[in-house]
């Protein structure tokens, strides 16, 4: 997480970072029914791919609701810059993988 994010009081885009060298980061984002990952920014330019998908909302950080059906196998991209939270609205857990480009 950058410091900028961090004096915002923003989360990481992931719970975990998996693999990391100097030109990615990859993130595991698991969230059960009902969960919501914390209001996030991303620094950088990502690949989000649906290894289980959901349905999910998106809460942008001017208060937009988003409906993202993210189906398995599914991939989004983010440019630099988006500010969101996501919350699990489906049946199922939703676990991806966030591919971040350095």
């Amino acid at each position: 997480m950058t410091e900028i994010a961090a004096d915002l009081g923003l989360g990481p885009v992931g719970q975990e970072i998996v693999y990391e060298n100097d030109k990615v980061r990859v993130w595991h984002i698991r969230l059960e029914p009902g969960e919501r990952q914390p209001l996030h920014r991303h620094d950088h330019p990502d690949l989000v791919a649906a290894v289980q998908g959901t349905k999910n909302v998106v809460q942008t950080i001017d208060g937009t609701t988003i409906d993202a059906d993210e189906p398995t196998g599914g991939v989004v991209h983010h440019d630099p810059g988006a500010v969101h939270m996501l919350t699990n609205v489906g049946d199922t857990a939703y676990l991806a993988r966030l591919v971040e480009l350095k």
